[in-house]
C-alpha cells in the first residue's frame, strides 16, 4: 500500500471540513430558508408590556420611541421605559411623550445597583412594574420596521409557548463597514433562529425578544448571572429556553432595527463586549457553535493549500459545491429576512468572516468589563 502523502492529506480534511459545513447549511441554516409559518385560523391579541432600558439616550429615544408608542395593536398595551440614572435629557423627553401617549409608563431610577454590572437590575425593575404577562423587549436606539410588529411578536405565541425570539437588524447605510456590521448580525441570527428551529435555542438579542413575566420570575430573573455584566439577553435565554417552550418569528413586519457604528472602533469594542459571554453557555451550544466557527475558520486556507500543493480541479469542486449549497440558502434566508442586498457580496462577506474570527477570538476568553 503506498504511502499518503501530506498533500493527499490536506484534501482529505478539505473534504471533511466541506462537509462539515455542508451540514450546517443543509440541516440548521435551510429551516430559515424555507420557513413557513404555521397557518393560523385567527389572529391573537394577548395583553403585552413593552421594555426598555435607557440610559443618557435622550437623542435615541426622541427619534425612536415613537415609533414603539404608535403600534397598530388593538389589545392592551404598555410601553415601560425604564431611565437609568440618565444625565442628560432623557427625563423631559419622556415627560412631553407622556403627555400624548397614555400607554406610556416612565419608571426613574436614581441609585446605582451595586455589584449588578450592565442593564439587568434596571430591566428586573421593569418587568416587575409591567402589568402584562407577555413581555417584549427592545433596546432605546431600536425601532420596529413596521406598526405591527407587536402583533407579529405576540401571534407566536401558543399554549405551550414561553419564549419568542425576533431578529434584531441594523438600518441600511452606504459604506463597507455597514455591510460587515449588517452581515455579521444576519449571519448571528441565522444561526441562533435555526437552532431554535432545530429544537435547540440558545440564545436571543434584547433589541427583539419576548418572554413571559412567569418564566422570568419562576428562574429568579437574572439571579444568576447577575455577575456577568452582558448576558441578559443570551445568557437568560440559554438557561431557560427549551425545544418546547421556544418559538421564533421571521417576518419583515417583526423586524427592529437600529443605527449602526459608524467607526471600526466602535464596533470592534461593542463586538468584543458581546462575545465574552459566550464562554457561559452550555456545553452542546459551545460545541456545536464551535464546530461551524473552526470549520468556517479553515476552509479558505485550506482551499488554498489544496489547489496549490494539491491539485487545484478538486480544490475547485469542493468550492463549488459549497458555493451553490451556500449561495441558494442564504439568498432564501436574507430575503425572508429582508437583508437580500447583501446577497451579491456573500462570497466576500464569507471570506471576511476569516479575519473576523481572528479579531474576536481572543474576547471569548478576556474578562467581560462592567458597562452597561
Amino acid at each position: 500500500m503506498p504511502p499518503i502523502h501530506w498533500e493527499e492529506i490536506l484534501f482529505y480534511i478539505l473534504i471533511a471540513v466541506t462537509a462539515v459545513q455542508l451540514f450546517y447549511y443543509c440541516w440548521f441554516f435551510s429551516r430559515i430558508a424555507f420557513y413557513k409559518p404555521k397557518t393560523r385560523t385567527q389572529s391573537q391579541q394577548h395583553p403585552v408590556s413593552v421594555i426598555i432600558c435607557a440610559r443618557d439616550e435622550d437623542e435615541n429615544l426622541a427619534r425612536n420611541l415613537p415609533g414603539v408608542l404608535v403600534q397598530s395593536y388593538p389589545s392592551s398595551s404598555e410601553v415601560v421605559v425604564v431611565n437609568d440614572n440618565s444625565l442628560d435629557d432623557s427625563k423631559y423627553i419622556l415627560q412631553e411623550l407622556k403627555k400624548t401617549f397614555k400607554s406610556l409608563n416612565v419608571v426613574e431610577l436614581t441609585q446605582e445597583a451595586k455589584l449588578i454590572p450592565g442593564k439587568k437590575y434596571p430591566l428586573s425593575i421593569g418587568i416587575r412594574e409591567a402589568k402584562h404577562e407577555v413581555l417584549l423587549l427592545t433596546d432605546a436606539d431600536c425601532v420596529p420596521a413596521s406598526e405591527h410588529w407587536i402583533q407579529k411578536m405576540q401571534d407566536a405565541y401558543d399554549e405551550k409557548t414561553e419564549i419568542v425570539l425576533g431578529y434584531g437588524a441594523y438600518h441600511r447605510r452606504p459604506g463597507l463597514l455597514n455591510k460587515l456590521i449588517r452581515f455579521e448580525t444576519f449571519h448571528t441570527a441565522l444561526q441562533y433562529l435555526s437552532y431554535a428551529l432545530a429544537g435547540m435555542p440558545y440564545m436571543g438579542v434584547g433589541r427583539n425578544l419576548s418572554y413571559k413575566k412567569n418564566v422570568f420570575l419562576r428562574n429568579k430573573g437574572f439571579s444568576s448571572i447577575n455577575h456577568v455584566p452582558s448576558g441578559d439577553d443570551d445568557l437568560f435565554i440559554n438557561k431557560v429556553a427549551t425545544n418546547q417552550n421556544t418559538a421564533v418569528v421571521i417576518d419583515p413586519d417583526a423586524i427592529t432595527r437600529s443605527v449602526p457604528r459608524t467607526t471600526w472602533g466602535g464596533w470592534l469594542k461593542q463586538k468584543a463586549r458581546h462575545y465574552t459571554t459566550a464562554k457561559y453557555y452550555r456545553p452542546q451550544h459551545k460545541f456545536l457553535l464551535g464546530l461551524y466557527f473552526s470549520t468556517q475558520f479553515i476552509f479558505y486556507p485550506l482551499l488554498a493549500a489544496v489547489a496549490v500543493f494539491y491539485d487545484w480541479r478538486f480544490a475547485l469542486a469542493l468550492f463549488g459545491i459549497r458555493l451553490v449549497v451556500q449561495g441558494t440558502i442564504l439568498y432564501k434566508a436574507m430575503k425572508k429576512m429582508d437583508e437580500k442586498d447583501l446577497w451579491p457580496w456573500f462570497v466576500f462577506l464569507d471570506m471576511w468572516m476569516f479575519f473576523y474570527y481572528i479579531i474576536f477570538a481572543p474576547a471569548l476568553w478576556r474578562r467581560p468589563k462592567n458597562a452597561w
